[in-house]
């Protein structure tokens, strides 16, 4: 598609603000969070007593993560401070205004057994719900498809608010768009639009930079970032570009995971996606001393190419879409060190050959890990392509075409991965407690 009309660069703009925005912690427990503080707002009195229900995918990525300001992780906390200190307005910003009297309040509701968090047997992947009680009254609030798509808010039996589908969210509809396009359409996209349109996913720099630097002045989660930093002060790294890449990319993350009270900006309803999409890119245009227009164009890019193809996905599966975020940041690079597509194709591809396969096992600290494999294995591809060397379509699920090998990475994840997916949800819920 050689050209694009003003329609369709506006839904293709429009698609990238609704999916690249803030998030507050790990978007699977703040998800319950919202409904919880939504919830709230409706009882109008504060709740002696939390009822909560997820998807076993959400309960999977909630089980193990810090929840921002606490101190602790979990979904019971997130479930409880949301309902006593969330913003019902916030989104994934729900958290951002909780006190230090709201999150001991949260873990006195814990400690008397008043929160209660299980599995509901849905077949929907993305779920969370929230039933809030204070004397007779209650109100139940669910969230579905979207990390913040209200579908229904009851109270005391009678219906509040109940939605047709997705309507407060992107849906999926309008990511039929990519039906008639291709990753060749999205670059020239990317690298022709009118600046000014798209100059608002320069924010994503500002505040996972402003992660990354807390991750490196602090010990969040694993704090690999930090790790990997201090070794290169002691010589067991050089302080070449790919260290960079990892340890201010990773540092994000960890710091993101570990409970910093700062946001990240997100991708396809993830943090961590987000990070991976954003800082490579940032870094590289660093070392290149790009300019504010080299820098924009790239991150789009990036952003544009990580929700292209996580859209082929379930919103949350067996597979690592820190992956898929990162084959975002592997095109953003590939222009920014090449300006040409062929690298960007060669680049994924190689990524696809390399890391396909990762398995999501849930969020937690060592999620930071996944990342630095991830924006290596981009930063890896893109050298080899610029040597020109690619994996290429006669080995293993890479095809001869980079929209056909993304597909057949896809439906891998949609479809075979589907029973890892069950069985990682069972070894992890079986666990016994420590």
């Amino acid at each position: 598609m050689s050209e694009f009309s003003q329609p369709l660069q506006t839904q293709l703009i429009e698609i990238v603000r609704n999916d690249v925005v803030p998030a507050l912690g790990c978007t699977e427990p703040i998800s319950l969070a919202l409904a919880s503080a939504v919830a709230a707002k409706y009882l109008a009195a504060k709740p002696q007593r939390i009822e909560a229900k997820v998807s076993p995918n959400l309960m999977k990525n909630g089980l193990g993560v810090a929840v921002p300001g606490t101190g602790m992780v979990g979904l019971p906390i997130a479930a409880a401070i949301g309902a006593l200190g969330g913003d019902p307005d916030g989104k994934l910003e729900v958290l951002k205004n909780i006190t230090t009297e709201q999150i001991e309040q949260a873990k006195q509701m814990l400690a008397n057994q008043k929160v209660v968090v299980g599995i509901k047997e849905t077949e929907q992947i993305l779920y969370s719900e929230a039933t809030l009680f204070h004397n007779d009254n209650w109100v139940k609030v669910c969230i579905q498809d979207n990390h913040t798509n209200i579908i229904s808010i009851e109270k005391n039996g009678k219906m509040i608010y109940q939605s047709v589908g997705r309507q407060a969210c992107t849906s999926e509809n309008e990511y039929t768009i990519f039906e008639q396009l291709n990753a060749q359409d999205l670059f020239d996209f990317s690298v022709t639009v009118d600046l000014e349109r798209i100059a608002f996913i320069l924010e994503a720099a500002r505040l996972n930079t402003a992660l990354s630097k807390e991750g490196l002045n602090k010990n969040y989660g694993l704090h690999i970032g930090r790790t990997l930093q201090k070794h290169v002060g002691s010589g067991l790294m050089s302080d070449d570009l790919l260290s960079r890449v990892i340890i201010q990319t990773t540092a994000a993350s960890d710091a993101r995971m570990g409970g910093a009270t700062l946001p990240a900006m997100s991708n396809s309803g993830s943090g961590n996606q987000g990070i991976a999409a954003t800082m490579p890119v940032v870094v590289v245009a660093d070392y290149l001393n790009a300019d504010e227009e080299k820098l924009t164009r790239a991150l789009f890019l990036s952003h544009l190419m990580a929700i292209y193809i996580h859209s082929k996905l379930p919103k949350l599966s067996a597979l690592c879409a820190v992956t898929t975020a990162s084959m975002g940041s592997c095109a953003g690079i590939a222009w920014l060190l090449t300006g040409k597509f062929e690298t960007v194709s060669m680049s994924i591809c190689s990524m696809i050959g390399d890391i396909s396969g990762i398995i999501c096992d849930g969020a937690a600290n060592s999620c930071a890990m996944k990342v630095s494999t991830s924006v290596s294995s981009g930063y890896k591809s893109v050298l080899m392509a610029m040597d020109n060397s690619h994996v290429t379509g006669d080995e293993g699920i890479v095809d001869y075409d980079i929209d056909a090998t993304i597909n057949n990475l896809c439906a891998i994840a949609s479809r075979s991965m589907l029973y890892t997916d069950k069985q990682v949800i069972e070894i992890m819920v079986s666990k016994p407690k420590r």
